[in-house]
This record gives structure tokens, sequence and C-alpha cells, in this order.
């Protein structure tokens, strides 16, 4: 059951972070920090991608920390696999209700931007490495999808701090390496094509992350309580994410720069 939880755990940590792109202040940094912005700057685009990436991974780190420290906790309870499985399965029910706004429910969600005025008054490598670290801590900075939450829960069920700590810290990579989708910036008209392209793909991300968690449902009931339960669940919410519009990323009063 550790395995499994593991691997439901990472599946969600990845899901997460690429749907975490299109948060405002993902949408922000594949705006302010490219290489049409930086030579503006006179800064070297790639030193500041690769502290941004620096600070992503240290801010998944810092994250991964509090997991591993639940994680110890959940493994002094020495919990029966099946209650594990359990567990998650409850957790994966209440993400997805939130990420779909189920009877208005929502979970709370941290509506936050980072300080572009940091551009102005930091060298390169202080705005890199310190919004780099805002957005890979997945929870200092607007959190788009419940998923998140999941992740970190998912983590603490593995009873093992070192997976834990390894989970959480590859979402704040791949957060981190999302700053890379910028890196052929070098004009206005490829900024607008890029944000063009990032908002055409937004229904399918939203959509894609409830059907990523709807499959750790599945997955965790079967777990727990056998396939057919898992099959009528899984369809169930595949159903509801396919017919139910998605809540929008960005609501009114976030827009990114």
């Amino acid at each position: 059951m550790p395995a499994l939880l593991m691997t439901l755990a990472s599946v969600v940590a990845v899901a997460a972070a690429v749907r975490s792109t299109w948060s405002p202040c993902g949408l922000s940094m594949l705006s302010t920090i490219t290489p049409l912005s930086e030579t503006g700057r006179r800064h070297r685009w790639a030193v500041t991608a690769a502290w941004f990436i620096v600070g992503a991974v240290v801010g998944g780190a810092t994250l991964g920390a509090a997991a591993a420290l639940l994680a110890v906790g959940v493994g002094a309870l020495d919990l029966p696999g099946e209650t594990a499985a359990g567990i998650a399965a409850a957790l994966a029910a209440i993400t997805i209700a939130s990420d779909l706004e189920l009877g208005g429910f929502r979970l709370p969600a941290h509506t936050r931007q980072v300080n572009e005025s940091w551009f102005d008054q930091f060298r390169s490598w202080v705005y890199g490495g310190g919004f780099g670290w805002q957005i890979g801590v997945g929870l200092a900075t607007y959190v788009t999808t419940s998923a998140v939450y999941l992740m970190i829960a998912l983590a603490a069920l593995t009873a093992s701090p070192l997976a834990a700590f390894a989970i959480v810290t590859g979402f704040g990579l791949v957060r981190g390496l999302a700053v890379l989708l910028g890196r052929r910036v070098t004009s206005t008209d490829r900024l607008m094509a890029l944000h063009r392209r990032l908002a055409d793909l937004l229904p399918a991300a939203q959509r894609a992350i409830v059907l990523v968690q709807a499959a750790v449902l599945a997955v965790a009931v079967a777990a727990a309580w056998g396939p057919v339960p898992s099959v009528v669940l899984g369809l169930g919410v595949g159903a509801a994410t396919l017919v139910r519009r998605p809540r929008p990323a960005i609501r009114s009063g976030a827009h990114p720069a």
C-alpha cells in the first residue's frame, strides 16, 4: 500500500504543478521572465531562469519538509493499508468537489500575487530565486487547484518522510521548469502568441486535473473497498467533469501582468 500511495502522490504532484502554470503568478512569470524582458533589464535570461528554477526547487523542498513531518505523524499512527487508502479516497472526493465547486463548495485559496516591484529593486538572482521560491512552495501565491492540498495529504499518507519530501520537492521542480516555456519569447508578438496558446489550453487543463483526481479516487476506493464502487465512482466523476463547466482559474480582480 505505501508504494501505491507514493505513486498516486507523485502523479498528483506533477499534475498539480502543471495545472498551476495557469495561475495568475504562473502567467505573470511567463510575461516578465523572458528573453525579451530580461534583455530590457540588461540581464541574461538564462541566468535568471536558472535562479528561478533553483528557487522553485528550494520552495518545493520547504513544503516537502512540512509534508515529511506530517508523514512522521502518520507513520506513528501505523494505519492499516485499507484505512490509509480510504482516507485518500475521501480526500480526493473533497478536492474534486472543490475544483468543480459542487454545491458552491470550495476549499480556501490563497489569493496572493508576487510583488513585481522586485524587478526594479533587486538583482536578477534575487528576484529570480525569490519568485521561484514563492512559486515552488505552492501555498505562498494563488492556489488554482485543490490538487495541491491533495498532493500534500497523499505525501503524508505514505508514512515515509523521505518519500513525502521527494514528492513535494518534485512539485516545486516542475513548477519551476514552466519558466522554460518562455525561452523563445524575444518579441511582443511571440509573447502574445504564447499566452494565446495557454489560453486555448486552459479548459483542457482544468478538466485534466479533475480527471487525475478522479483516477486517484477510483484507485484508492478499489484498494480500500474493491473494484465495483471504484468503477462507479470513477465513471460518475468523469461524467461530471465532462458536462460541468470548470470554474475559472482567474477570478475578477486577479489579473496577470
